[in-house]
């Protein structure tokens, strides 16, 4: 699915824009960010801005982790995430993409939520709870189990 939204994504794009560099937002936005990257045949790049902490506790606020890369300066730059919710994680991207430089942004997620922040494309517009394959299953001491995160809607 995700290989599936990505590439309508990146179809949309291409006719839409012509970003010369994509930075996905670490950690989800790096799978359908790369993705796109590699269709579209630009270089890619991270960084790292989240809600949670070391402890996978959840912040009111999300946090830049990483700077936003130094190639954004004087280029056209299409930003990734995974899902767009309240923006608040988009806004702090998007600002830091611009303070390095970038001479034009654009934003992309596979997912948004009904009523929440419009990034300038997106695949996918659902309330349902979305869980990616790799979020399902995760190490914990040794074995996958169920993420916890999802314990109330996932059976094993």
């Amino acid at each position: 699915m995700v290989g599936e939204l990505s590439r309508a994504l990146a179809l949309r794009i291409s006719r839409e824009y012509d970003p010369e560099l994509v930075v996905g937002i670490a950690r989800a936005g790096v799978i359908p960010g790369s993705t796109i990257a590699s269709m579209l045949q630009l270089d890619f790049h991270s960084m790292l801005v989240t809600r949670r902490d070391a402890g996978e506790q959840v912040r009111e606020r999300p946090a830049i982790l990483s700077a936003a890369p130094a190639a954004c300066r004087g280029h056209r730059v299409l930003l990734v995430d995974e899902i767009a919710t309240s923006g608040d994680t988009f806004r702090l991207a998007l600002a830091a993409v611009r303070d390095a430089g970038a001479s034009e942004v654009r934003t992309a997620a596979a997912f948004v939520r009904p009523g929440g922040y419009r990034p300038d494309y997106w695949a996918l517009e659902t309330d349902e709870t979305i869980i990616n394959p790799w979020d399902r299953k995760i190490f914990i001491d040794g074995e996958f189990v169920v993420n916890p995160r999802y314990q109330a809607v996932l059976r094993d």
